[in-house]
């Protein structure tokens, strides 16, 4: 076969391999697709901050590094970060956020998003930072968390989160920034989040006040067992100041009835003297 009919055999092909290569990236993957539509869904956006996040663009909304969605950073055509701050949300966040297996940054910070934590997102294994401080979240902080092993940033203050702080999150080696306070949250900090390195916390008392059923190192004064000293030690006084009350309640009526009888008796002595004999 002449090299003309072998090129003429080829051209076809490769045009084809370089429609199919267009069409690709084109589109955006099925995953990130699933992950913004179904985000979009779970938001209320009352301010028309999202009036952009629309079916067309989902199914295109990266261009190697350029984002055509407000609030997106791409990375060789995937959604790498996503930054809705300050938009006013509401709404819940979707559990389809898993899809967007490329994120490395979720911040949906002030806003008013309510409900849980979905688990899923343990699912998001190249996430380095998550920031859903000041919102309406509530429930429990899911110990699958955990499993995002490249996390350096956790921001959760300001929500309405109950129950305790896993211990797994303090096995996360590269956490270098955690922020619970000002939740619900209840019992005793994590050692692995509180320990000494050098002579300083890991993490120090700010990122766990205002959680009144939390305590532990480093919330100074909020240890249980120094909580219950304290307690004791006011159940003391006020015991001893009750009982020194009654002493001295009881003493001043014994008092008082041998005063009472003694002039008594004084004045029966002197009603006798002036009596006359008979």
């Amino acid at each position: 076969m002449s090299r003309s009919h072998r090129l003429t055999y080829r051209l076809p092909l490769l045009l084809l391999l370089s429609f199919e290569t267009a069409r690709r990236l084109a589109s955006a993957d099925p995953n990130d697709e699933a992950c913004l539509k179904n985000l979009r869904q779970s938001l209320e956006d009352p301010a028309r901050n999202l009036r952009n996040w629309t079916d067309n663009v989902f199914s295109n909304p990266c261009s190697g590094f350029t984002s055509y969605l407000p609030g997106a950073t791409c990375n060789n055509g995937r959604i790498y970060k996503l930054s809705l701050t300050s938009l006013s949300l509401r709404g819940s966040i979707s559990p389809f956020l898993s899809n967007c297996t490329n994120l490395q940054s979720l911040d949906l910070s002030s806003n008013q998003i309510s409900g849980d934590i979905p688990p899923e997102i343990q699912f998001l294994v190249n996430l380095a930072v998550l920031n859903l401080s000041s919102n309406r979240l509530s429930g429990v902080i899911s110990p699958q968390l955990a499993l995002c092993a490249y996390l350096n940033v956790i921001d959760l203050h300001d929500n309405q989160l109950s129950g305790p702080i896993p211990q797994q999150l303090g096995l996360l080696a590269r956490l270098s920034a955690f922020d619970v306070s000002n939740n619900k949250l209840s019992g005793q900090i994590p050692t692995y989040l509180s320990n000494r390195t050098g002579s300083f916390p890991r993490f120090n008392a700010s990122s766990f006040v205002g959680n009144r059923g939390l305590y532990g190192y480093p919330l100074q004064g909020m240890d249980k067992s120094k909580g219950l000293s304290v307690m004791a030690i006011v159940g003391i006084g006020l015991g001893s100041g009750v009982a020194s009350l009654m002493i001295s309640f009881t003493g001043v009526c014994i008092w008082l009835r041998i005063t009472e009888k003694k002039m008594a008796e004084e004045e029966e002595g002197k009603i006798s003297q002036s009596m006359p004999d008979y």
